[in-house]
């Protein structure tokens, strides 16, 4: 039962991760914590260390489609991960919030938005941009999504995916390309943080977990470079749905 749990956890990862850039924390974080009563903290590192290698194939496969903004995701990567450490240290400073929702009720809104309105094509004030607007506004984006993630803890992935496209103007594949290039490395640092203040966590739930995400991130992304700009949104809509819904009624099990 324990290794069917991890198997379905990298598996909503991994298509969250494939197909919208999603951070695999989302879905694998509240499984391990629900059905296998892991210490919360180690079950963040093994969701971001499933995040890791499914992230960086994934960028592979995009990038290998030329679906993918290396300079300007360089930028806004830097940006990210400088400000993540500042929101975690506001964060420090203030009360807890109750704001552990915020990145599920996104998930859901965000797959609706690519079901009913899809992004097939790069908005004009993405095209019409000169090369500094652009780094300009990646720089901007990203130390308001590395901010906003370090204060609250969650949401990078979905955070990421709704800057690049609603606000820098992005088509759906290279936001999602862009996303899981930047998510790699945010998770690589995450994961070795959470470790090394931690310690490791159970070994056969974080093999199969990352083993897992890789194999399923590897085939949609795959698929999500083959299929139409139309198809590709609503496809990344339902499993968008399908995840947020996963998670909300994991939360409520939990809860």
């Amino acid at each position: 039962m324990d290794i069917l749990i991890c198997i379905v956890a990298g598996l909503g990862a991994g298509l969250g991760t494939g197909f919208a850039g999603m951070s695999a924390a989302a879905v694998i974080s509240p499984m391990l914590i629900t059905f296998l009563g892991m210490d919360p903290y180690l079950a963040v590192g093994v969701a971001l260390a499933s995040d890791v290698l499914a992230s960086a194939v994934s960028a592979g496969t995009y990038a290998k489609n030329k679906n993918i903004d290396i300079k300007n995701g360089l930028i806004m990567m830097a940006a990210v991960l400088c400000f993540t450490l500042v929101g975690s240290y506001v964060a420090s400073l203030v009360p807890k919030t109750a704001m552990g929702s915020f990145s599920t009720v996104m998930t859901l809104l965000l797959g609706i938005k690519f079901i009913v309105k899809p992004v097939v094509a790069p908005k004009a004030r993405f095209q019409n941009s000169t090369p500094k607007q652009k780094a300009v506004r990646s720089l901007i984006c990203g130390a308001a999504v590395g901010f906003i993630c370090g204060f609250i803890g969650a949401g990078g992935g979905m955070m990421m995916l709704l800057v690049l496209t609603s606000v820098l103007g992005y088509e759906l594949k290279t936001a999602v390309g862009t996303s899981v290039f930047i998510m790699a490395a945010t998770a690589l640092t995450g994961s070795v943080s959470h470790f090394a203040i931690g310690g490791m966590p159970d070994i056969k739930a974080l093999v199969i977990c990352v083993v897992s995400t890789l194999v399923f991130a590897l085939i949609a992304s795959v698929i999500a470079n083959k299929v139409s700009a139309k198809t590709l949104n609503r496809a990344t809509g339902v499993v968008l749905v399908i995840l947020g819904a996963a998670i909300l009624a994991v939360n409520f099990l939990n809860g």
